[in-house]
């Protein structure tokens, strides 16, 4: 028995156990689907075509995983223009397992079990690889992250014991005061500390700054000029 059913904008031709991929559909993996879009019944010879769907007919579904399909390339040219563009897209798909088809008084039915095995790890497995799915390496990493910005607390001090406790000297103290019945010596306290003595800086601020002597003037030296001498008159040549 087959059915052709409408969904997403397309039709698809379907049996009883065959692995359907169609346009994203909403919903978590193991979810059961159920299509009323039955454009046709198929059971051998005899044929059923809606009009234009089949009445009381249904085609139940299990939803394995949600995924990315194949890139698609879009690339654009304009000739003698130098105008080139490339682009991809991946569209989202939903991958399902036709698990009964009913219509026409009839039910067909799969037997088999249907396995939430993805596409990705049946490649990793091919390889001979491990596979990790995306949510669970995210799930194991937010724990550690959180330990690690947690802030450390403070280590709790350390209890003593019963011997550190008779060992130590103020108990020591006070049973040898009990035995003399002697009161117990309190520690000296510490002499209180003296008040720290003026700097000398501050007194060498606090001191007026005495009157420099004043400098003997120099003799100045000479630097008048003399009137140079006038020289004599030459003597007249007799004839």
């Amino acid at each position: 028995m087959y059915a052709v059913i409408r969904t997403g904008g397309k039709q698809y031709r379907v049996q009883p156990g065959d692995l359907l991929v169609v346009e994203k559909l909403d919903g978590e993996p193991g979810a059961k689907v159920a299509f009323a879009d039955v454009l046709m019944l198929g059971e051998g010879e005899a044929v059923t075509v809606g009009a234009p769907l089949v009445e009381g007919a249904k085609v139940s579904a299990t939803l394995i995983e949600t995924r990315k399909g194949e890139k698609v390339k879009i690339f654009k040219k304009i000739r003698r223009q130098g105008y080139r563009r490339t682009r991809g897209h991946r569209q989202f798909q939903s991958v399902l397992r036709v698990t009964s088809i009913a219509g026409g008084g009839q039910e067909a039915k799969w037997d088999g079990e249907v396995s939430l095995i993805t596409k990705a790890e049946l490649d990793a497995r091919a390889r001979g690889l491990t596979f990790t799915a995306p949510g669970a390496a995210a799930a194991e990493a937010a724990p550690a992250k959180a330990a690690k910005s947690a802030p450390k607390k403070a280590a709790a001090p350390k209890a003593k014991t019963a011997e550190e406790v008779v060992a130590s000297p103020e108990v020591k103290e006070a049973m040898a005061a009990a035995e003399t019945n002697a009161p117990v010596a309190e520690a000296p306290k510490a002499a209180p500390k003296k008040a720290a003595a003026p700097k000398a800086e501050a007194k060498a601020k606090a001191e007026p700054k005495k009157a420099a002597a004043p400098k003997a003037d120099a003799p100045k030296a000479d630097t008048e000029k003399k009137p140079a001498a006038k020289k004599a008159p030459a003597a007249k040549k007799k004839d």
